[in-house]
């Protein structure tokens, strides 16, 4: 059978570039060798938010005096309910994915795919059946793991991936996240706001959040350092000894040589993503990788015509919208069109902990070693008639200007809702918005929107108004 575009793998990347190509009139099939959607969908970005969603909740029922409510009676944390709302949502937006494949007239081809010499594709199916399919172009989506430390060997036991983190039998007392990045710092305070002792250990020397803005990453460590989680910065982690109970995790100052042992029941390796490009035909057909990821154009195109390659096992920003929009220019481009290449230097970073964080461009630091002379501007939720009422005073909001022309260089965000927040900044470099505009656009009283335009003021000596 002979298809115009086969897809190998339906994560955000995959099942979105399939239902664009299946729009632009392609008859489409989708190879997935376990559950359409992917791990964003199944096992990262969705189940993840009904987690720390419940956390959420659990935490306001802690103090709701300070919202003038009483409540009778102690709250518990009831650790499988939890984990299976968490598991109910992935498993309803899985059934949504089933439906588009559907609607849009998409074949779904169930078992592991790989590329052949003649640029068809092998599907083996969970029987062992092989079955080759050809296609006119084919687009790789098949995605990344958690990355395996020589001195973390995951075991699915006493030291999990993330995978494993959202579907344990029993809430652990001690926790140890060895990655202080997006997926460790969630999970540190999903455990922690339900009552396990949790350290994260970091090997960069920012600690938590390495790649944000460093006033960022201060800021988080003071709310975890409120909330009881320990951070272990500048710190790797020199052996796990797993024959006891439970885990001896031995770690190393790599500033000071102090060393520190860490006893706890399971550790957590949360230390970044490695591509899965093993298997799947590379070698043979000759794409051409680096370091481990398939090397892509703006659209998506690797070496070799008619393949394409999105999402986590290429060079972009391993993030689910990232994937999504790299999925519909590969349709597109496929398809005859003409998208704009993708603009890696334009996309946000949601981090989905309480405080939120929320990112997009330069950090300062970066803008200074770029060789911009610039304008920083700093809101805190302090002094914002919104986070004021709704008890969530922590963070603020940064911008960085060129000093010259006024262009929005990057914008930084920690506090309530500010994932919901940095689309307007990303929006408002997309269409090259200078500080003044930004300052003459009204942004709505009360709420904590209106932080980016008071951050704008302070960086040029304007009133705020709140």
């Amino acid at each position: 059978m002979k298809f115009d575009l086969i897809v190998i793998g339906s994560g955000p990347g995959g099942y979105v570039a399939a239902i664009r190509a299946a729009q632009l009139g392609k008859n489409v099939a989708v190879v997935e060798r376990e559950n359409l959607g992917g791990i964003c969908l199944n096992w990262g970005c969705i189940p993840t938010k009904a987690l720390l969603k419940s956390a959420s909740v659990f935490e306001y029922l802690k103090h709701p005096e300070e919202y003038g409510i009483k409540i009778h009676g102690d709250s518990v944390a009831d650790f499988e309910a939890i984990i299976k709302r968490s598991r109910g949502v992935a498993d309803a937006m899985s059934k949504g994915v089933q439906f588009l494949m559907k609607k849009n007239k998409i074949t779904v081809l169930n078992g592991n795919g790989k590329i052949t010499k003649n640029k068809s594709v092998e599907v083996t199916d969970a029987n062992s059946v092989k079955t080759e399919y050809a296609a006119d172009h084919i687009i790789i989506a098949t995605g990344g793991r958690a990355k395996a430390l020589p001195n973390l060997p995951i075991d699915g036991t006493k030291i999990i991936e993330y995978r494993k983190a959202m579907s344990l039998p029993a809430q652990p007392k001690k926790l140890v996240v060895v990655g202080a990045g997006a997926i460790g710092v969630e999970f540190a305070y999903f455990y922690n706001s339900i009552g396990t002792e949790v350290t994260v250990v970091e090997f960069m020397e920012q600690g938590l959040v390495p790649r944000e803005d460093e006033d960022i990453s201060k800021e988080l460590a003071r709310s975890f350092n409120k909330s009881g989680i320990k951070v272990l910065a500048n710190t790797e982690v020199t052996k796990v000894d797993t024959s006891g109970a439970g885990c001896k995790v031995y770690t190393k100052d790599r500033k000071t040589g102090k060393e520190e042992l860490i006893e706890c029941d399971i550790v957590l390796s949360a230390a970044g993503v490695t591509a899965n490009i093993e298997n799947i035909g590379l070698e043979e057909l000759g794409v051409a990788t680096d370091r481990g990821l398939i090397k892509v154009d703006g659209f998506g195109r690797t070496n070799i015509s008619g393949i394409y390659a999105i999402g986590d096992c290429t060079p972009g920003q391993a993030l689910a919208h990232v994937a999504a929009k790299e999925g519909i220019n590969a349709a597109e481009h496929l398809s005859g069109h003409h998208p704009q290449p993708m603009d890696y230097n334009n996309i946000p970073g949601c981090t989905y902990c309480t405080p939120e964080i929320a990112s997009v461009g330069y950090t300062e630091k970066a803008a200074k070693d770029a060789g911009y002379e610039i304008k920083v501007g700093k809101f805190p939720f302090m002094a914002s008639g919104k986070a004021s009422a709704a008890g969530a005073t922590d963070g603020f909001v940064k911008v960085i200007y060129d000093a010259k022309y006024g262009e929005f260089l990057g914008c930084h965000m920690i506090g309530m809702n500010v994932t919901e927040m940095i689309a307007e900044a990303v929006v408002a470099r997309k269409l090259e918005t200078t500080a003044q505009e930004i300052l003459n656009a009204v942004h709505p009283h009360p709420t904590m929107s209106e932080g980016l335009k008071e951050a704008t003021a302070v960086a040029y000596g304007e009133a705020t108004d709140v």
